[in-house]
């Protein structure tokens, strides 16, 4: 796996907050009746912010394992929660933040744990590779 680096997380949170984007969307869409022309508008809309996120997901996952680009996906609860608030005027209740902080909290520690992780294989990966190269040297 590469190192995906301060660049690699960004890009796989700024995947996410387009992706729930096309959450918003849906729910503008779904306020129209099927088949009208804001239902229409709204829906391609949507189509394009999913293919937008389509080809940014898949050059994120180039930069981490599926598992953890996948849980860190989890983010999502949190800007839906925001746009709910921001742009529906929805109450937040105190369980839903909790719930979104336990997840936030989660996804903190498994990329934590895959920073420390990399710190510890990469000297030893780099030194399977000078023993390989020497080897070869001789």
């Amino acid at each position: 796996m590469k190192k995906a680096g301060i660049g690699g997380f960004l890009l796989l949170q700024i995947t996410f907050l387009i992706y729930s984007g096309s959450s918003v969307v849906a729910k503008f869409a779904s306020g129209n009746e099927v088949m009208s022309f804001k239902f229409i508008l709204f829906y391609g809309l949507e189509v394009m912010i999913l293919g937008v996120y389509a080809i940014l997901w898949q050059q994120a996952i180039k930069k981490y394992e599926l598992s953890v680009a996948y849980a860190n996906k989890a983010v999502t609860l949190l800007w839906a929660l925001l746009w709910s608030v921001i742009i529906f005027k929805e109450t937040l209740k105190p369980t839903q933040v909790i719930g979104v902080l336990t997840v936030i909290v989660g996804i903190i520690v498994l990329n934590l744990d895959l920073s420390k992780k990399k710190e510890e294989t990469v000297p030893a990966e780099e030194a399977a590779l000078e023993e390989m190269e020497g080897s070869e040297n001789v």
